[in-house]
């Protein structure tokens, strides 16, 4: 399957799926009066893991315990690394919850880099921070930027659990086995959150709506541009994540942003595609998705 017309094609493919993805956690954070966080949690995994295994339908048999540890661990990161970005967005708007998520990666980036560069754009991200702050504390849940700084730790665990699965895993595999077991983790805390209300045919068809917009839709549009898209360029249009992650907080959610807010997500963005560049020229460009055995497995954030 081929993107047609070209990289910008398919740099468009990368920006609605970051724009899905985010309408997705709009309308979880719309849910929260009815489900909790928790409960939309339980829903997403549950009817991503049941797409997925639709889709790739995943081999069970043949794979060693150590092979089976991996995916067990994967799935527990991916449920928490949901949990805590889900409590985090109850508390705290949408595009700041995304740009505390990104310092994990970013991190992650920085640390594994060389050179002095990497320095500068750990400072960028730190004055994004103050940024952030300076924009009012007060106006910031401590509970909420806890939760938001777990899932960002728990985002830099993932990419390092999902590159281990997927050297054991044929591609999609794990991330099938591991999404699985992610709801099933996330079952009874969504459950004891929800209650009854998981029955209502509107709450699981609105569920159903975030798992397609939020892992489905994005994923599927991701590995059509991937085959046209550069890693490195590709890389660069997702950390574009917290830019259109306030935008649709402020479209759908009515969340308004400081002028300082805004300046210390662009300062976090700008550090993030500092990093990839960097990244970008320490290793070839990939275009095909699963080129290399430990390339991480995306599953999308948000």
């Amino acid at each position: 399957m081929r993107a047609p017309g070209g990289p910008q094609s398919a740099a468009a493919l990368v920006l609605i799926g970051l724009a899905c993805q985010e309408v997705g956690a709009s309308f979880a954070v719309m849910l929260f009066p009815q489900t909790g966080p928790l409960g939309i949690v339980m829903l997403r995994l549950l009817f991503s893991a049941v797409l997925l295994w639709v889709i790739t339908r995943p081999r069970v048999r043949g794979h060693s315990a150590a092979d089976w540890r991996a995916v067990v661990a994967f799935g527990f990161v991916l449920a928490t690394m949901n949990g805590l970005f889900y409590l985090a967005l109850e508390r705290l708007p949408l595009g700041v919850t995304v740009t505390i998520e990104v310092l994990g990666p970013l991190t992650l980036s920085i640390l594994t880099a060389t050179g002095l560069a990497r320095w500068l754009w750990a400072g960028l991200a730190l004055a994004g921070v103050v940024a952030l702050g300076a924009g009012g504390w007060e106006r910031l849940d401590p509970l909420g930027v806890a939760f938001a700084l777990g899932a960002a730790v728990s985002w830099a665990l993932y990419i390092l659990a999902s590159a281990r699965v997927g050297r054991a895993f044929p591609r999609l595999d794990g991330l099938a086995l591991a999404m699985a077991i992610g709801a099933v983790i996330a079952l009874p805390l969504g459950i004891a959150q929800a209650g009854a209300v998981l029955l209502r045919l509107d709450i699981l068809a609105l569920g159903a709506a975030v798992a397609v917009l939020s892992s489905t839709v994005p994923y599927a549009l991701e590995l059509v541009a991937l085959r046209r898209l550069p890693a490195s360029a590709f890389a660069i249009l997702m950390s574009l994540g917290p830019a259109t992650a306030s935008t649709a907080g402020f479209l759908l959610l009515g969340q308004h942003l400081s002028w300082l807010e805004v300046g210390g997500i662009a300062l976090v963005i700008a550090a993030s595609i500092g990093a990839v560049r960097a990244a970008a020229r320490r290793a070839p460009s990939r275009r095909h998705p699963g080129s290399a055995p430990d390339e991480p497995l995306s599953e999308p954030v948000g």
